[in-house]
C-alpha cells in the first residue's frame, strides 16, 4: 500500500475533525464581552482537544515517517485510530458545555482512553511490520512517548484513580490531557524536528 496515500488520507480526516470543533463554537448574541465569555469552558476544552490533536498528529507523522512498510493491519488500525479521534467533537462541545458534570466528562475520558488505545495497537502494528527490514526504526517507534508510556502498569493504575476522580472533580479528565500534552509534546524524539526541515 502506498504510505504517502493512507498520510493524506489521515490528514483529511483531521483537518476535518478540527474544522468541525471550531464550528461548535457560537457565536455570541450580543456585542458585549461578557456574551463571549459564557462561552469559556467550551473554549477550555476546545483549546485542550485543539492542541491534544495537533501533537498526535505530529507523533503520527513522526511514526509514519520512520516506517518502510504500510500494511493492510495498518490501514484498518489507522482506521480505527481515526474513527476514535472522530468522536472529539462531541465530546469536546459536551464536556465545554457541561463542565463541571459527570455525564460528559466520563464520555470524554472513554473517547480519549479509546484513543490512547487505538494509538498503541496502530504504533505497535507499524514498529512490527519494521521489525525485519528496518530494526533501528522499530526500536524508535517502539521508544515513542505514547507507546512506551501505555506499555506500564502505573499508566492503568493512573487510569482508575482517574475514573475515581472525575467522579468527584469532573474537570480533572482535561487537566489530565493538559499534563499529558505537555509530557507527550516535550518528550518528541529530537530527530522528528528535522522532518519539517526538508
Amino acid at each position: 500500500m502506498n504510505k504517502g496515500r493512507l498520510e493524506a488520507f489521515s490528514d483529511a480526516v483531521i483537518a476535518i475533525i478540527v474544522t468541525i470543533m471550531i464550528l461548535e463554537f457560537k457565536t455570541p448574541e450580543t456585542p458585549e464581552i461578557k456574551a463571549l465569555l459564557e462561552n469559556g469552558p467550551y473554549f477550555f476544552a476546545y483549546i485542550i482537544t485543539y492542541v491534544f490533536v495537533g501533537v498526535a498528529w505530529y507523533n503520527h507523522y513522526y511514526m509514519f515517517s520512520l516506517t518502510k512498510r504500510v500494511t493492510k493491519r495498518i490501514y484498518w488500525l489507522n482506521n480505527i485510530w481515526l474513527l476514535s479521534m472522530s468522536f472529539l467533537p462531541v465530546a469536546t462541545a459536551w464536556t465545554g458545555r457541561f463542565i463541571n458534570e459527570r455525564g460528559p466528562e466520563y464520555f470524554y475520558y472513554v473517547v480519549h482512553l479509546i484513543w490512547l488505545l487505538a494509538y498503541f495497537f496502530l504504533s505497535d502494528a507499524l514498529a512490527n511490520a519494521n521489525r525485519e527490514v528496518a530494526p533501528e526504526r522499530y526500536q524508535k517507534i517502539k521508544a515513542m512517548p505514547i507507546y512506551s508510556t501505555i506499555t506500564r502498569p502505573y499508566f492503568w493504575v493512573i487510569q482508575v484513580i482517574l475514573l475515581v476522580a472525575i467522579y468527584f472533580f469532573p474537570p480533572i479528565e482535561l487537566i489530565f490531557v493538559m499534563v499529558e500534552i505537555y509530557t507527550i509534546g516535550n518528550r518528541t524524539d529530537k530527530e522528528s524536528d528535522q522532518l519539517f526541515n526538508d
